[in-house]
């Protein structure tokens, strides 16, 4: 059974920073009404994004909006370096076929070019076996 606590793959992002959130607002927005968790919440920029204290909890609505983000941010990832990975994966693939088939091609080329070779030689002699040699006087 493979342990629970494994190391991930270096590309994959992990929490360095541990940030605590204040139980109260702070002095600024202390005026402002507070905001409805039903609200919509505004775009967060990637850089700025901090993780949620676990007492704060999503609607359902939220949470498929914020899975479809992560979706669509995690394909365009992807999508930046599948062509050329997948174009160096078919590459290399058509090599290694191309350099196991490469022995059995001379062979093949070899076996019909020897034969052309025959038939030229015997059509050529059955030619010219009437003809007198040149060396004759």
């Amino acid at each position: 059974m493979a342990s629970t606590l494994r190391t991930p793959p270096r590309f994959v992002p992990t929490l360095t920073t541990v940030l605590d959130l204040p139980a109260e607002p702070v002095a600024a927005e202390a005026g402002k009404p507070p905001v409805p968790a039903s609200t919509p919440a505004p775009p967060v920029d990637p850089a700025e994004a901090v993780a949620l204290p676990p007492a704060e909890q999503r609607s359902d609505a939220e949470i498929v909006r914020l899975e479809e983000q992560l979706l669509h941010r995690v394909l365009q990832r992807v999508d930046l370096s599948l062509e050329e990975r997948l174009s160096d994966t078919v590459s290399a693939a058509v090599q290694q076929q191309l350099d196991s088939m490469l022995p059995r091609l001379r062979e093949e080329i070899e076996a019909v070019l020897r034969a052309l070779v025959i038939e030229a030689m015997a059509a050529e002699l059955s030619e010219n076996t009437g003809s007198t040699p040149a060396s004759g006087a």
